[in-house]
């Protein structure tokens, strides 16, 4: 079981891609929300189980009917990779019917040290992939994400090619927004880095965002410039998908988009404000280089937060010290 958010969500694919090879006589149902269910395709052994959050599994009689539902499935354990106050009711009932559950530990101190003004304990911390790993350990299940496995490039819709085209550019996909402000790289920087990697003509950039704002920006971001097109709005979630396979390298924020891409096989370059690497949330198998960080002589007190959910007065600026042309030179080195 995990709901929410969509990059945490995206972060399980790959712990269970794993286990399914390493135990092919282990079936998975795995319980989420059901504009997840596109992550989970094509993963053999595991079926996909929609939470209806809005009738069915409502409240806490509806959690009652969830863990009956599953109950019906014939389930010999359950895992809890989210350990939020819905899943423990439904862990709890069924610890209480004699089943083996096991749970995450999400770290909380640990992340409490690492964001905290003062006093601050600055070091890597276990990565959310390695978490879940340690959760199947409880059940006995040892998995190894040290060779993964990613889907092949999914064959593109024609609505699709129909937008993009069919040239034999690099794609560059660029997700230049988060949940938080403090998460969101300055846009007039990311039109600087939108504007020179639009300069060679042999790349296409694909921009990525969702609802009514993001879309406007975007088109102002990608307005006179053939080579960049804006892909929200225009196609479905499993069609963005499709197209996040086939790109060469996204540039993302510490965002979902990060970790969709990361999950399907592709060069993830992110760009960090009040949040950091070190609190377990990189995108999966890619390299600590390609995570830019924000310039901490400059603001000691980053990460300031796990979620960057928290607003810290004088550290508007922060990301500042990521430069453009820092950010345009990595993504020429990982085309090449």
């Amino acid at each position: 079981m995990r709901l929410s958010a969509m990059g945490d969500v995206a972060m399980t694919v790959p712990v269970l891609r794993a286990f399914v090879n390493q135990y092919p006589e282990v079936k998975i149902s795995l319980v989420s929300r059901p504009f997840f269910k596109p992550f989970f395709e094509g993963i053999p052994n595991l079926s996909f189980f929609a939470f209806d959050e809005k009738e069915r599994h409502k409240g806490f009689l509806g959690l009652c009917r969830l863990y009956q539902d599953l109950a019906a499935l014939d389930i010999d354990a359950f895992v809890d990779l989210h350990n939020v106050l819905r899943s423990k009711v439904v862990r709890t009932l069924f610890a209480m019917s004699g089943k083996k559950t096991a749970s995450v530990d999400k770290g909380r101190e640990e992340k409490k040290a690492l964001t905290r003004p003062e006093n601050k304990v600055f070091k890597p911390l276990t990565t959310m992939f390695e978490r879940h790993v340690k959760v199947f350990e409880q059940l006995g299940f040892s998995v190894d994400l040290a060779n993964p496995i990613f889907p092949k490039k999914a064959i593109l819709d024609q609505e699709v090619i129909d937008i993009i085209g069919e040239n034999n550019q690099k794609l560059i996909g660029i997700a230049p927004f988060a949940q938080y402000h403090s998460k969101v790289y300055p846009l007039d920087l990311m039109q600087e880095v939108i504007d020179t990697l639009a300069l060679d003509k042999n790349s296409k950039i694909l921009l990525f965002g969702g609802g009514k704002k993001e879309i406007e920006i975007l088109n102002t971001i990608s307005s006179g410039k053939e080579n960049v097109i804006n892909m929200a709005g225009k196609i479905k979630f499993p069609q963005e998908l499709q197209l996040i396979s086939n790109l060469d390298v996204m540039l993302s924020m510490d965002s979902g988009n990060a970790h969709i891409a990361a999950m399907l096989g592709v060069k993830v370059i992110t760009l960090w404000g009040a949040t950091h690497p070190y609190a377990g949330f990189s995108p999966f198998n890619q390299p600590l280089e390609n995570a830019l960080v924000s310039d901490r002589n400059l603001y000691p007190k980053l990460p300031t937060s796990v979620y960057g959910n928290k607003i810290v007065e004088g550290y508007e600026d922060a990301m500042r010290t990521i430069l453009p042309k820092m950010v345009v030179q990595k993504i020429k080195t990982s085309l090449k």
